[in-house]
């Protein structure tokens, strides 16, 4: 009798092992280094998936990897469909059912108005996080912060870490 797969149990200290994609509508890759090389500058691990991938590519390669976070750009205006979709593509997996999803770039073409409900959307299709590029990288960089944080084991008192605090 066939055992179901399990994750392997995961280093919770560190830095944290990210893939970066673009999606199927979306052939530009300045974007994609960009993220890797932030994300890089921040002392995380990427894999960088490239453009053009395919929903089922990359929910494959995230089960393969098991990223702590994955992180969709997408800057030709229209990633909001494709990544409504994905969304639902990893909420659908159980082993993916938790991994931290975020996604942003110019996700439409109406700008502004239709950034709120671009954003509602695709939160409540599984994304953690929505970012928009009118919004710099300060609250993307202040969610990876906090994730990378959340993952950090505490430090037992008494020892020279643990008494500073």
């Amino acid at each position: 009798m066939t055992q179901p797969a399990q994750s392997a149990p995961r280093d919770s200290s560190g830095p944290l092992d990210v893939v970066v994609t673009g999606l199927p509508s979306d052939a530009h890759t300045w974007n994609l280094v960009f993220m890797q090389l932030l994300l890089e500058d921040l002392g995380h691990h990427v894999v960088n998936l490239g453009p053009c991938i395919t929903q089922d590519e990359i929910v494959e390669s995230c089960c393969k990897y098991q990223p702590d976070l994955l992180v969709v750009s997408s800057v030709n205006g229209h990633g909001f469909h494709d990544a409504e979709q994905l969304a639902r593509a990893l909420r659908a997996r159980w082993e993916l059912a938790g991994l931290p999803a975020v996604v942003g770039g110019k996700l439409g073409v109406r700008g502004a108005e239709g950034q709120a409900g671009h954003h509602r959307l695709l939160l409540s299709a599984g994304f953690d996080a929505v970012f928009h590029d009118e919004e710099g990288l300060a609250p993307f960089k202040a969610f990876v912060t906090a994730l990378a944080a959340d993952r950090t084991p505490p430090v037992p008192a008494g020892t020279r870490e643990g008494a500073a605090r």
